[in-house]
């Protein structure tokens, strides 16, 4: 069921955000667990927002980008818990789908930040985070600015040149199977499927000359680019891959 729900999320989602740069599986698989908004959750190399859906419309915006961008919520919609019903002629098809009761935005976070200031805007009017009760006043602007202290980063498992090639690793549940294609393999999702080890990391070495390189992961049917490698490039549909340069 749990894999069920996350292709559903996943391919509802996509129709606003599949060009994102945060769609790996993990945070994919931790909005799963999110039922109710609250304080901004810390997860991988991101923080999640989240707001009730019943806001009309609601943004986020941060000190060390002096609040010149807006980065605006999205809802997520979940399968409805009814049996396929009877459709009598002449009756309305129901919505399969219903609102979650959250909308989200997931900023991914920048290298050697300590702290995230910043502000939310909702139905148009700025204001500090009402789920966060961390504040601090600027002395010079007076605004005031909501504080998320930021733990110190995990392992980054980012892709390695060599001069033979390319490392790559992509973290996961333990036990799987995770493949990766690209352009240098024609985008073949079965030739390179990446080792276990340790738990939970899949890593592979592909031995390649110097070029410029597109790739994606493959795991569980999904398509999931590099959360380690911030680079990214997007083909005409909007589909992302991940970039990386062997020099």
């Amino acid at each position: 069921m749990k894999t069920i729900g996350l292709f559903v999320i996943f391919m509802i989602i996509a129709s606003f955000s599949w060009s994102a740069d945060w769609e790996t599986y993990g945070i994919v698989n931790r909005l799963l667990t999110i039922h109710e908004p609250g304080a901004p959750v810390i997860f991988e190399n991101a923080v999640i927002f989240t707001a009730d859906s019943s806001l009309r419309k609601v943004g986020v915006s941060f000190a060390h980008e002096n609040f010149a961008n807006v980065y605006w919520f999205q809802r997520i919609v979940v399968p409805q818990d009814f049996l396929d019903p009877i459709i009598l002629p002449g009756q309305k098809i129901p919505d399969p789908y219903r609102d979650s009761g959250i909308q989200f935005y997931v900023y991914l976070l920048p290298d050697n930040l300590k702290e995230l200031e910043y502000r939310l805007v909702i139905n148009g009017l700025w204001i500090t985070d009402p789920c966060n009760p961390i504040i601090r006043r600027d002395t010079v602007s007076g605004l005031s600015m909501s504080v998320l202290s930021l733990p110190a980063r995990p392992v980054n498992y980012s892709p390695v040149n060599t001069t033979s090639g390319l490392k790559l690793s992509f973290k996961g549940p333990p036990g799987e199977i995770v493949t990766v294609a690209g352009s240098f393999n024609n985008w073949d999702p079965f030739m390179y499927e990446l080792k276990e080890s340790p738990a939970g990391i899949y890593s592979i070495a592909i031995p390649l000359p110097p070029g410029v390189y597109q790739y994606i992961f493959f795991h569980r049917g999904q398509r999931y680019t590099d959360p380690f490698n911030a680079r990214r490039v997007y083909s005409r549909d909007g589909t992302p891959a991940s970039e990386i340069v062997i020099p």
